[in-house]
């Protein structure tokens, strides 16, 4: 019988031990699951800031006035990410024609490359270069700011009520603008609110209009095929009505920040903070029953012959308690005629509580571009 010996038999169990150890090491993947699950995802993108890139949608900046006209541009975005920029308003008329038709793809592009307001002004096209930049900036604003809400809402979607006019889109015919009603975020109107006249364009409109109000609430977006022999009402139309869902867009980003109280809106317009025109810049406080608008609420830019209308109120309780135009015609005689009939307009819409305010005498034009852009605000109150 062989002798044990104990410090063998030591040596031999660590060995094993050591190897069990070797082959356990082998056999462990190189990373961890959940972390290299973590490492797999793609960090969220950011745009302008480090906002997260939650926005998806089209966001209208504000009108900006400069040297030779005003300048709106319309983002549209997808998933955080700018996939197309346009100018809805630029300066028109003999060189603005030429200079704009070259400057506006160059911005537009240039804003789809840098993703940001940080653009270079093209060459020769300086004011409205610096207009488009300002306007491209307070849509960027409004992008962030839906990425912002949606992030904050949680699992619930706002759901949008009320009515919501777009801005005024002028024809070769005349004026387009589209006003649509909207019942927990699906159209159920779409009517033009103001629409070419006289001779053929009555006839024309009478039979078009009907049939683009129908296709949109078929189609619950502005993608509605023109109607034909009414091309430029159909344009003008279209332009309207995507601005009028721009809106409604922009109210649904609001109410998903948690600024509504419980009540239903009276008119659908939003009372955040943004500052779209035609959306709400009050501070949003709706209660339990009928919505008593409160806020600041600027109508759409009215054309008129000697220059663009463009009306704020101001409400409190569902009572307009000051209004004033944000564009009026200026130059030579308009200054003078301006300066005298905007101060009774605004005293007027006040005293009336409505859009229904009689034309100042020698003011006609402006007086009728005032009492439009004046109701388009009131429609976005509520009024």
């Amino acid at each position: 019988m062989k002798k044990s010996h104990p410090m063998r038999r030591i040596v031999l169990a660590s060995a094993a031990t050591v190897s069990g150890i070797v082959l356990l090491l082998s056999l462990k993947p190189d990373s961890d699951p959940a972390g290299a699950a973590a490492s797999a995802v793609p960090p969220q993108s950011s745009v302008q800031g480090g906002a997260q890139a939650a926005g998806t949608g089209s966001f209208t900046g504000d009108v900006q006035q400069t040297q030779y006209g005003p300048v709106q541009v319309r983002l549209t975005v997808a998933g955080g990410k700018i996939t197309v920029a346009e100018a809805v308003q630029q300066p028109k008329g003999g060189q603005s024609d030429q200079i704009n038709g070259n400057a506006m793809p160059k911005l537009n592009q240039a804003v789809v490359a840098a993703q940001s307001a940080q653009i270079d002004a093209v060459s020769g096209a300086t004011f409205t270069s610096q207009g488009y930049k300002k306007s491209l900036q307070s849509a960027i604003d409004k992008m962030k700011a839906s990425a912002g809400s949606a992030q904050g809402s949680g699992a619930g979607a706002a759901q949008v009520s009320g009515t919501f006019t777009g801005d005024a889109e002028e024809t070769q015919y005349g004026v387009v603008q589209v006003r649509i009603t909207v019942q927990n975020n699906k159209i159920t109107k779409s009517e033009a609110v103001q629409a070419p006249k006289g001779g053929r364009s009555d006839q024309i409109t009478a039979d078009a209009v009907p049939k683009l109000g129908q296709a949109v609430v078929a189609a619950q977006s502005p993608n509605v095929d023109m109607v034909s022999g009414a091309t430029y009402t159909s344009t003008g139309y279209k332009k309207s009505l995507q601005s009028a869902i721009d809106k409604a867009n922009a109210s649904a980003s609001q109410q998903g920040s948690g600024s509504q109280g419980s009540g239903s809106q009276g008119s659908g317009a939003s009372q955040g903070s943004g500052s779209a025109p035609g959306s709400a810049q009050g501070s949003g406080s709706q209660g339990a029953g009928s919505a008593q608008a409160s806020g600041t609420f600027t109508g759409s830019v009215v054309q008129t012959q000697y220059g663009p209308v463009q009306v704020r109120v101001t409400v409190a309780g569902g009572k307009i308690t000051k209004a004033e135009a944000v564009q009026q015609p200026k130059g030579g005689m308009s200054d003078q005629i301006n300066g005298d009939a905007v101060p009774k307009l605004n005293q007027a819409a006040v005293a009336s509580g409505d859009g229904d305010i009689d034309a100042v005498s020698g003011a006609t034009y402006t007086s009728g571009g005032y009492k439009k852009s004046l109701q388009s605000a009131l429609d976005q109150a509520g009024g």
